[in-house]
């Protein structure tokens, strides 16, 4: 996954705290992914968004941790495969 400082993405409409990650480019198709948190009782609860020029995809809220780095830690455990089979999931 790859990400661009230089181009700063246009937050979500739907989930105005979620941060950018980076993004994803295969053949002529490009989603920026973006994680929301927020807590969850004691815990932290997150999720992904896909954004592409057309399209956005969301996951539920699939994470679950006691701190918001854990969550970013567990993100980080994903392969860009592994990203895009879960956005494609998401269609």
């Amino acid at each position: 996954m790859s990400r661009s400082p230089s181009q700063r993405p246009t937050p979500l409409s739907d989930a105005t705290t979620a941060r950018h990650l980076g993004d994803l480019a295969r053949s002529h198709a490009t989603w920026s992914v973006y994680l929301e948190t927020r807590p969850q009782g004691r815990a932290v609860g997150g999720r992904l968004f896909f954004r592409s020029a057309d399209a956005i995809r969301e996951t539920a809220w699939i994470f679950l941790e006691w701190h918001e780095r854990d969550i970013l830690n567990r993100f980080n455990e994903f392969s860009p495969t592994e990203l895009w089979n879960l956005m494609d999931s998401l269609a």
